[in-house]
């Protein structure tokens, strides 16, 4: 299990790399891509685009470019935007991290339940009315667009029955946890139910599958010869087997989402996390910005995968030869 988890461990370090060589190409190598015209602004002479090249470096071959910023960034953690001079990169990730955690955490304590809810239910009903029903709110809240379902709650709540049935819901922003706990929740719950819905859609329609399939397995048979109520073949026995990939899955779309994965949900909001950052730096290009919230994606995102393919190793020592 050690060797697994160094050769694991190595290969997410690896990818982590790549994908800083990859991005620092996209920005700095592209050809026709030019910073220094960027930070420059329109109509800068040739004399200011030299000095600006110089001053940030660009004039350094791309190797020198990219070891310097991968120092400012991971070892100094001094790397300042080139749009707001003196603001460093890091301390705005920081700063923006415990919007995005509260905006995900909250989200997936809701779609976890929802979904696995509604995908048990589907399963205990299968072949009846309420089954086609369960699963057609599943189709219905994957399909609909989190940034379209989060202009029509703030349509309501915000402006058309603000003075009437949602006179509670305040203005769109964040307050935090420690700050006021009562407006920290206010101000997320439809955040919350929004992201919700999209997750609690798919890990139901999953559940179903994977209880469907259990449903039929040998132990199943065995444990209904034995006189074991239907309710607890169906909770103690195909339901603990049926969450493992479940449990794989939302650690990805976990980790992918406290990667900025919720940018769409933020920025509909205006919730100050990770993903709103990343949109703001986008439209600006602020490349040193974008650089260190990609990273901070990756980070999340290999992480994610390294934790779930070690819990698989765990359970399944098959894997650990793969």
């Amino acid at each position: 299990m050690l060797g697994y988890a160094l050769r694991r461990t190595g290969a997410a370090l690896f990818v982590l790399w790549a994908i800083s060589v990859l991005v620092f190409l996209i920005f700095f190598a592209t050809p026709g891509v030019d910073p220094a015209a960027r930070i420059a602004g329109k109509n800068a002479d040739p004399a200011t685009l030299e000095q600006v090249r110089r001053s940030f470096g660009f004039d350094a071959p791309l190797t020198t470019q990219y070891v310097k910023m991968m120092r400012h960034l991971f070892v100094d953690r001094d790397l300042t935007s080139f749009v707001n001079r003196g603001s460093r990169v890091i301390p705005q990730i920081t700063d923006a991290l415990p919007a995005t955690l509260s905006l995900v955490i909250g989200a997936a304590v809701i779609w976890m339940v929802a979904g696995i809810v509604m995908g048990t239910a589907a399963a205990a009903w299968r072949g009846k009315a309420a089954d086609p029903v369960i699963m057609l709110l599943g189709v219905v809240g994957v399909s609909m667009p989190v940034y379209w379902l989060g202009e029509v709650i703030n349509l309501f709540t915000q402006s058309r029955m603000h003075e009437t049935v949602f006179h509670w819901v305040p203005p769109l922003g964040y307050v935090p946890l420690t700050e006021n706990p009562w407006q920290w929740f206010l101000h997320l719950i439809f955040p919350w139910l929004c992201l919700a819905v999209l997750y609690a859609g798919i890990y139901a329609r999953m559940l179903r599958g994977e209880l469907n399939g259990a449903l039929r397995e040998d132990y199943v048979r065995t444990a209904r010869a034995k006189g074991i109520s239907e309710r607890r073949i169906l909770i103690r026995h195909a339901l603990r087997c049926s969450l493992i990939p479940i449990v794989s899955l939302f650690g990805l779309d976990f980790g992918a989402l406290v990667g900025g994965a919720g940018l769409l949900t933020e920025v509909v909001f205006g919730i100050p996390g990770v993903g709103h950052l990343t949109y703001g730096a986008l439209q600006n290009l602020d490349l040193p910005v974008i650089m260190g919230t990609v990273m901070y994606a990756a980070f999340f995102v290999v992480l994610a995968n390294a934790v779930v393919d070690l819990f698989y190793a765990r359970l399944d020592p098959r894997v650990r030869h793969v």
